[in-house]
């Protein structure tokens, strides 16, 4: 880190000293013309050239280092990024041309040395905007790479910085011995502009957002490109920057790229391509949650594991090793040999790496792989392992550097961890068997179950929650769960799988993955509907269903917004209102309709909170409980009643409340359904945040 800053400070002095110098420069030389000397014209143009060239040099590597940081940022952001930051160096051009040609113009000012000072400045803010926009326009088109694309720019980024020393030695560009070179540097820029598989991972808003800064950046390269043609012819000046013909690379590069991209994202507006994959990785994970109940054994389980998670990363090698007792084999193989895993476990070993999460994105940086001499930059390791039990371990490798990015590695830590859910299962299943087959069967499920359900919830200070869940049976079908989708944003989701047992359990779980593979995109209620009951619609029986509700809170924007399929409808208390109802939402339940019409059956509300509201998620059992006559329902108007009683206490005080006057209402031991509540309250706003 010091020694970048260190690199970062020398090369921001080396700019404006040497961009100081060549503006001294032309200044001296349009003074010496002006006087009709030419003893200065004949001496400085190689001088002028150098300072040129170490100037460019040292605002690209500037940027080429500085690009580094912005890793982790959304696509957008690097958009924004070289707008504000860069694009807007046009502007401040065409403002200081207009401001020129007033001064000239309009006050009748006539000065070379004027000229050539806004000339100079023009020509600086050129090269800031053409390398700010060259690497982020790398770190775009690089992601998702391949060997071949990274070997591609490495040879395109060296070809184009050789095209210097034809500036250094005055050579002129057009010339016909260098016009073909340059031509072919143009198609090689045309084939590097068709790599935007960034583009698909950007949403309908994102991409809105998008074309109009790419359109902004569009402009930007349009003006300097404009200012640079107007004054090519201009006796006035001694120095002519379209001369050189690395900016004109460059800029043909940057342009281009930006129609591309600008193009892609208008005509990929209606659809995205990501999410075939993201279907593709939540269908695995199906299969994965629905091998118990297809019957497949353990090494099935492991085939699948290793084959999705192949896909999934694009990995060049890897291996799985499976542990039976204190006996370790490698069951699977990818593109590496025995010879080759040894070596690397070895290596592992004495850095005390041994069955845990492990990643490497850059292995030549470690003085003990780069030794191996492995053809392999990036490495992942995901142990499968519970609590109790360590099952394997996966290894995954690719020959790039910085292979496994957090999108890629959260996919892979579902596989891995739905994988173990299942080994679970599917060793608790068959020690069942050997035993008392349905008793067991029904345990195994009441574990699996809660182990889905979540303990806790965040605690913060923006609101407090309390939950209630009990199973008719030994494993129900209600559930309900959590996903912090930012420091400040929160998906909280409820449901019911029709029927009860077993089969309403295992339905429950494939709800949960759902729910994570999905919220992971950060969709609105609305749209995760609409992927779930697609999603649904491959795997439940004819017969069955699900209904949901999905809230997400917004702390920052003090509101939440949500959707229902088919769920009991939200009670809420309205502090501001004093007023206690029912949101009265369409919605229609997951699984019901299994074809594109589903789509015209869900909606989406929008609600801001109130420091003190209340609001009550629940399952149909508890509205629906029954009196020990069975001759009376509790109700949705006891419900709110008890509310109206309650909703100044805190949110456990309200839950024990409305519980207590249920089990009052139904007597002891009189549960008919699952029976799930949760109760939010919100609090008012902490001085400190």
């Amino acid at each position: 880190m010091l020694y970048k800053t260190n690199a970062k400070s020398l090369l921001v002095t080396s700019a404006i000293v040497s961009w100081v110098l060549l503006l001294g420069s032309v200044l001296l030389m349009a003074e010496s013309a002006r006087q009709s000397s030419g003893t200065m014209l004949m001496a400085l143009p190689y001088i002028n050239n150098l300072l040129i060239i170490i100037f460019i040099l040292s605002v690209f590597v500037f940027q080429r280092i500085h690009a580094n940081n912005l890793k982790g940022i959304d696509f957008s952001s690097y958009l924004w990024n070289l707008f504000s930051k860069a694009a807007v160096a046009a502007y401040l051009s065409i403002a200081l041309y207009f401001a020129y040609k007033l001064a000239t113009d309009s006050m009748g000012v006539q000065s070379t040395l004027l000229l050539h000072l806004v000339y100079q400045i023009n020509f600086g803010l050129l090269v800031y905007f053409l390398a700010k926009a060259f690497y982020i326009w790398r770190q775009l088109l690089l992601y998702h790479k391949n060997r071949f694309l990274q070997v591609a720019w490495d040879w395109f980024e060296l070809l184009l910085f050789s095209t210097l020393t034809l500036t250094l030695l005055n050579f002129n560009y057009t010339n016909y011995i260098f016009l073909p070179l340059f031509v072919l540097l143009g198609l090689y820029v045309l084939f590097l502009c068709t790599n935007l598989k960034w583009v698909a991972y950007l949403s309908f808003s994102k991409k809105s957002r998008s074309l109009v800064l790419l359109g902004a950046i569009l402009v930007s390269c349009y003006i300097f490109t404009k200012f640079f043609q107007e004054f090519a012819d201009t006796a006035e000046l001694v120095i002519d920057y379209s001369d050189v013909g690395f900016l004109l690379l460059a800029m043909g590069f940057v342009g281009l790229y930006t129609l591309a991209a600008f193009l892609v994202s208008l005509f990929s507006l209606p659809t995205s391509s990501v999410f075939e994959q993201k279907s593709e990785d939540l269908l695995n994970f199906q299969r994965l949650s629905q091998s118990i109940q297809q019957g497949q054994s353990e090494a099935q389980v492991f085939d699948l594991l290793f084959e999705s998670t192949i896909k999934a990363s694009d990995a060049s090698a890897g291996w799985l090793e499976q542990i039976r007792g204190n006996n370790t084999h490698i069951s699977h193989l990818l593109n590496i040999n025995n010879e080759q895993i040894e070596r690397i476990r070895h290596l592992l070993m004495a850095y005390n790496i041994q069955h845990i999460d492990y990643i490497n994105n850059n292995l030549d940086r470690n003085s003990g792989f780069r030794d191996l001499a492995l053809p392999w930059r990036s490495l992942i390791i995901l142990p499968i392992k519970s609590k109790k039990h360590v099952f394997g371990t996966l290894y995954l490798l690719r020959d790039i550097e910085q292979g496994f990015d957090r999108e890629t590695t959260n996919v892979l830590r579902t596989f891995t961890s739905q994988t173990i859910l299942t080994i679970e299962n599917l060793r608790l299943v068959a020690e069942s068997l050997q035993n008392e087959r349905y008793k067991e069967e029904l345990k195994i499920a009441t574990q699996v179950q809660e182990s889905l359900v979540p303990k806790t919830f965040p605690s913060d200070s923006w609101f407090e929650i309390s939950t209630h869940s009990k199973a008719a049976k030994e494993v129900g079908g209600d559930f309900y769960d959590f996903l912090q989708l930012s420091e400040s944003r929160i998906a909280i989701i409820i449901g019911d799988v029709s029927g009860k047992g077993i089969s309403a359990a295992f339905h429950m779980a494939q709800m949960k993955g759902i729910f994570h593979g999905l919220m992971q995109q950060d969709m609105p209620p609305s749209e995760f509907m609409k992927q779930a009951n697609s999603a649904l619609s491959r795997c439940l029986e004819k017969t069955s269903f699900i209904t949901s509700s999905l809230y997400i809170i917004d702390y920052r924007m003090k509101g939440f917004m949500f959707a229902r399929a088919g769920h009991c409808h939200t009670l809420y208390y309205n502090a501001m209102m004093d007023d206690v109802f029912y949101f009265q939402t369409d919605g229609l339940g997951l699984g019901i309709v299994r074809d594109k019409n589903y789509n015209n059956h869900v909606r989406e509300m929008y609600y801001d909170y109130n420091p003190n509201d209340v609001m009550v998620v629940y399952t149909d059992g508890i509205v629906e409980a029954r009196n020990p006559d069975e001759t009376e329902e509790y109700g949705e108007d006891r419900l709110k009643y008890m509310l109206e009683q309650t909703y100044h206490l805190e949110a456990e005080d309200i839950k024990c409340a409305i519980i207590n006057d249920l089990e009052d209402f139904t007597g002891p031991d009189n549960l008919y359904d699952d029976q799930t509540l949760l109760v939010i309250k919100f609090k008012p706003t902490q001085p400190n945040i």
